[in-house]
């Protein structure tokens, strides 16, 4: 699975998170994997591991994000909107394998596809400023 697809299923996984608490995460992980055979191991660990580890940084995330977005407090935001800069936030933060323009590119791509239209232009602004 590519990095792309990778970061999509993160993004799945991260949005059905949302709705529940954190000690919930091992159960709707294995919940979220049991419903989607295709992956491998190796892909569950990636994906897992590195949503256990954005959200263990969630604080320090989320605060970059407010400082970020002039006028839009985060609970404003839209849970699929919030999701995405999370995990670019993440990604620009705290990964060193991904560069801060591949994060940015991806978040917005996935906004186009998971988000309305103007959301796109929102979330490249935030991140722009970030990365």
């Amino acid at each position: 699975m590519t990095r792309s697809k990778l970061r999509e299923q993160m993004f799945r996984l991260c949005f059905s998170i949302d709705f529940h608490t954190s000690e919930e995460f091992e159960a709707q992980a294995d919940l979220y994997f049991s419903n989607n055979d295709f992956f491998r191991n190796k892909e569950k660990d990636y994906i897992k591991t590195r949503t256990l580890d954005m959200l263990s940084r969630l604080e320090e995330i989320d605060q970059k994000i407010n400082e970020n977005s002039k006028g839009w407090d985060i609970k404003r935001l839209g849970k699929a909107e919030l999701t995405i800069l999370r995990i670019a936030v993440y990604e620009i933060m705290f990964d060193e394998d991904i560069p801060d323009k591949v994060a940015i590119n991806e978040a917005v791509e996935l906004s186009k596809t998971y988000c309305n239209e103007k959301a796109a232009s929102f979330i490249n602004g935030i991140l722009g400023k970030i990365g």
